[in-house]
């Protein structure tokens, strides 16, 4: 994969994380104990970024950094956790909510559920033609 849009798919889904939590830029570079200005630049995919610095970013973030890195456009988010939200018999869960969030992140999670939709729906049909396939050679 060329670099440049390594760097943007990172710096993506960094900012759709970021937005899942509803925290501003301003926010997330304080965690960073960066500048926002710096911390832009990630998102942008404007920047290379050190192994250290995706590890500080995976760490806000409460994600596990292969997870981080892990990105494609059929898995743009993979939580693991509870997300400090309470689970029954201590279950791993994962309960974002769209409660308190912006209409940006809102927009975000409902865009990025209809592209995982998409890919479900190529799926089903892709395995209905290998069904399909399986039936008709059978003896």
């Amino acid at each position: 994969m060329e670099q440049t849009a390594l760097k943007k798919q990172i710096g993506l889904k960094i900012r759709q994380l970021r937005a899942v939590k509803g925290w501003s830029r301003q926010q997330m570079a304080d965690r960073l104990d960066m500048s926002v200005t710096g911390y832009g630049s990630i998102e942008r995919g404007e920047c290379d970024i050190a192994i250290t610095r995706l590890a500080q970013i995976a760490e806000a973030l409460e994600i596990a950094l292969p997870d981080l890195l892990g990105w494609n456009e059929r898995n743009i988010f993979s939580f693991n956790g509870d997300n400090n939200k309470e689970c029954d018999n201590n279950k791993e869960c994962n309960n974002w909510q769209f409660a308190g969030r912006t209409d940006e992140t809102k927009e975000i999670l409902i865009n990025t559920q209809k592209i995982e939709i998409g890919y479900l729906k190529q799926q089903v049909a892709q395995l209905q033609e290998i069904i399909t396939l399986l039936k008709n050679k059978r003896p």
